[in-house]
């Protein structure tokens, strides 16, 4: 039966605060770009021609609906997006480093999209895709936690194939132990993992990223696993079925001078691996494909680092396959 979307994800919709010079007084001018790691996937495929549609809650306030006209703007399907009169819209204020390392700090205690509840999630949203994306921002607190688990169960239920990004964000969890309990939740649902260099460090205890991907491999049932290297560039791992031995690919990063930060570089990236599965498939893998994904998706993060903010920026195909030429 053919799905009404390519790709529906759950999440937080925020504004990143993004430092943007200074003011003639020498004070911080940050700017308001809207983002948020679900719908920053979600642009990205949109970029590329994809369906998608999104589910989260945002403020009765001047950025919720400001969100919500930037969704309708770059064609995110909002049908599942709810304002909510009572509460307010995360902030996320972002610092970027000379080395391009960030700090983050949420005005978020309570944000409107950790106040999603299991009766909001339109699950006919998710039975009518082929992809459900999420990650942890909206497993911080139990009754988030528990309408994100919902729509995962409802996604599995429905033979959904299940993304999930864990997007580590320290300061949001009461600990560490917390937030490594939740990441393995979401890894037992799982087909697709997008996991970061330092998140497969943290998460396995094991320095080799390699030995990283071996010791979730050996836990959970995934399919294909990507771990993205920053500067370094990429690494994919694909498993047939449980019982085969796995495929390994890597692809060096397009590096550009022209960098001003790496908000919304791994989320572009993590669109770019979505793309592949939905123009692909799951079966019969090659290494040859993993480093075709690779290379794409590298090349599309590498572009975004050239831009601030992400959701309504993202590269169109002929941009990134232009950078991959070169």
């Amino acid at each position: 039966m053919e799905k009404k979307y390519d790709v529906a994800a759950l999440g937080e919709l925020l504004i990143d605060m993004t430092m943007n010079g200074k003011s003639e007084q020498g004070n911080a001018l940050y700017e308001a770009n809207p983002g948020g790691a679900p719908c920053n996937v979600l642009a990205m495929l949109k970029k590329l021609s994809h369906r998608v549609a999104f589910i989260g809650k945002v403020g009765d306030d001047i950025f919720g609906h400001e969100l919500k006209s930037v969704l309708e703007e770059v064609g995110i399907d909002s049908e599942g997006l709810i304002i909510d009169k009572e509460a307010r819209t995360t902030l996320a204020f972002v610092k970027t480093f000379e080395d391009g390392d960030r700090d983050f700090s949420f005005y978020r205690n309570p944000g409107a999209d950790m106040l999603l509840r299991k009766e909001d999630v339109d699950t006919d949203l998710i039975r009518n895709a082929r992809i459900f994306h999420f990650g942890t921002l909206s497993m911080t607190h139990k009754e988030v936690r528990e309408a994100t688990l919902y729509a995962v169960n409802e996604a599995k239920k429905a033979g959904v194939l299940i993304s999930f990004d864990p997007n580590l964000r320290e300061p949001l969890w009461k600990s560490l132990d917390e937030a490594r309990e939740q990441v393995l939740e979401g890894l037992k649902y799982c087909d697709i993992l997008k996991i970061s260099d330092n998140e497969i460090q943290w998460l396995t205890g094991r320095d080799d990223y390699t030995e990283g991907v071996e010791w979730i491999f050996d836990r959970f049932n995934i399919t294909l696993m990507t771990v993205s290297l920053g500067k370094s560039g990429s690494m994919a791992f694909y498993k047939k079925d449980p019982a085969s031995a796995y495929i390994k690919a890597e692809a060096a990063p397009f590096l550009s001078k022209d960098t001003i930060e790496t908000t919304g570089a791994g989320d572009t990236f993590g669109g770019c691996v979505l793309h592949f599965v939905l123009e692909k498939g799951l079966k019969d893998l090659k290494e040859a494909d993993l480093k075709q994904m690779l290379t794409y998706a590298n090349a599309a993060a590498s572009i975004i680092t050239t831009r601030r903010g992400a959701l309504r920026v993202m590269p169109s195909s002929s941009e990134i396959e232009k950078l991959m030429d070169r």
